[in-house]
């Protein structure tokens, strides 16, 4: 379980670009993205994030390259995602509540976004630089929250 420390270390981490690169894991992403969202109403995430995760890839020494580092679709994706849980729980929670049932939830799972796209389509250069509709579902996130 995460305490509000830990999510703040991890959220505020990938803002100055000092969170460990061996930390910058798939839950680390969606709790900065939570902490962002959440307790961070300076930060336009969704304008905002792109440039954030971009500067720390850069920092912590990944190329954001035609296959690797930051990825538009992904991201979008989990913005999205994340924003459609917060409104659901509403502030009613702790954060670390928050952030403890979020990565229990099948929203959390690093593969999800395998049951929108297809793998050569999320995994294209196109869909790491820009946004990319899905090709194999509609997205629905409410049915994830249910």
């Amino acid at each position: 379980m995460y305490s509000d420390a830990d999510i703040t270390h991890i959220g505020e981490g990938l803002l100055a670009r000092t969170l460990p690169k061996t930390a910058w894991t798939h839950a680390a992403h969606c709790i900065a993205c939570i902490y962002l969202l959440r307790q961070r109403p300076d930060i336009d995430v969704e304008k905002e994030l792109p440039g954030i995760i971009w500067r720390y890839n850069a920092a912590s020494g990944t190329a954001n390259s035609d296959s690797d580092g930051y990825h538009e679709t992904i991201t979008r994706f989990y913005i999205a995602l994340i924003s459609a849980y917060l409104a659901r729980v509403a502030g009613s929670s702790a954060l670390s509540d928050i952030v403890r049932d979020f990565l229990a939830s099948p929203g959390a799972r690093r593969d999800l976004p395998l049951d929108y796209w297809s793998k050569d389509r999320l995994m294209s250069v196109e869909a790491r630089r820009v946004w990319v509709a899905p090709d194999r579902a509609a997205l629905d996130f409410k049915s994830l929250m249910d």
